[in-house]
């Protein structure tokens, strides 16, 4: 399912699939509501990116291109923010802090950049430090090519590893025939840097002739989620299927994720994409939902202000605008709820420092689940 007006809420509907780990009827409506919703930030269109300083403030971009820092009720436009591709999805897109934010100042940036000989444009990575209201040192870490005109499948998540290694995606970019399964193009992958930008030396395919040596794995579409567990350490990811096939993921080293040689979705126009949902060589998704929901962002739940939610894994749905709380055991699904179902939109969901939940919904702002 795709996050803008390019392809319509209503193409969404149940499909029949062999997988037995989705249904929509298997999704709960709470009986009782433990929290409340408290607006935070407001005037933002579409909340992308969302990181907590040190200092409280949260730092959040909005997809046109503006970065604003929120302190108090008061909110700034940062200055020299990146300059952005503003078409379709792509945009000023994720934000991260660096592992040791508090020593270095390092902020990563996910965007669509025109940067390039091509027209349109492709995403990118760079990051910066913040000085006052102006973002200042800034580098470019990584730049996908070639650009596109096409307005759809940027990806783009960051999230760096308890190791240090950041992690990134990048969404297949509409050419779904060309990019996701080939490792010498851009485009359907996770990418692994330094976080300096450099690329690591055990990559799994920086050895391979003309493959890009930041890849990390591929044959994924858009992928718009990513977050580390907080105890086994890996990285988990969640991708937009198209109608159908909503996936999660744990990302592991080289592995190929099969779009769209496999997949539990099928054409927005009713027609199969592929008879295949499994095949050998290629991971199946830990979950997938069908119909789609049009994931973006998620978190693991580890604060102890949640305690019926501890351990659960919390995914916007931007198609049925709610947010979804998903139990977990064994790397299984084995529970699904709605929260603030209707309430919008839903872009992103982020832990705090502080252990309170924020959610972004777009057209409207930011808000904090405070418990009962």
């Amino acid at each position: 399912m795709q996050n803008s007006l390019l392809f319509p809420i209503f193409f969404v509907v149940l499909l029949s699939t062999s997988c037995a780990q989705t249904r929509d009827k298997d999704i709960n409506t709470p009986k009782t509501i433990d929290f409340t919703k408290e607006l935070v930030v407001d005037g933002i269109q579409n909340g992308w990116g969302m990181v907590f300083l040190p200092d409280g403030a949260i730092l959040t971009s909005d997809k046109a291109g503006r970065l604003l820092l929120h302190t108090s009720g008061n909110t700034k436009e940062i200055e020299n923010p990146p300059k952005v591709y503003n078409r379709g999805q792509g945009g000023l897109m994720d934000i991260e802090l660096h592992p040791n934010y508090g020593k270095n100042g390092w902020i990563y940036f996910s965007y669509a950049s025109t940067e390039g000989d091509d027209k349109g444009g492709h995403t990118a990575i760079m990051r910066a430090k913040l000085a006052n209201t102006k973002l200042v040192d800034i580098q470019q870490l990584y730049k996908a090519s070639p650009n596109s005109t096409r307005g759809q499948h940027f990806g783009s998540r960051i999230e760096f590893d308890q190791n240090g290694y950041l992690y990134f995606s990048i969404g297949e970019r509409g050419n779904r025939d060309v990019n996701p399964q080939d490792i010498t193009r851009d485009g359907g992958k996770i990418y692994r840097l330094h976080d300096d930008g450099s690329i690591p030396k055990d990559n799994p395919f920086v050895n391979q002739s003309g493959a890009k040596k930041a890849i990390w794995s591929y044959g994924h579409r858009n992928p718009q989620g990513l977050a580390l567990h907080p105890e086994t350490g890996a990285l988990w990811e969640h991708e937009h299927g198209p109608r159908g096939g909503d996936e999660i993921n744990i990302i592991q080293n080289g592995k190929n994720y099969g779009w769209p040689i496999v997949t539990y979705g099928i054409n927005y126009s009713g027609t199969k994409i592929t008879d295949e949902t499994s095949k050998p060589g290629m991971e199946q998704p830990l979950y997938q939902w069908t119909p789609s929901i049009a994931p973006s962002g998620m978190t693991f739940v580890t604060s102890d202000k949640y305690p019926k939610w501890k351990g659960s894994l919390l995914v916007g749905s931007l198609a049925f605008q709610y947010l979804e709380r998903l139990e977990l055991e064994n790397n299984k699904v084995v529970y699904r709820e709605k929260l603030l179902d209707g309430i919008g939109r839903v872009r992103n969901v982020r832990q705090a420092p502080d252990g309170f939940i924020y959610v972004s919904v777009e057209g409207q702002g930011i808000y904090r689940l405070v418990p009962m």
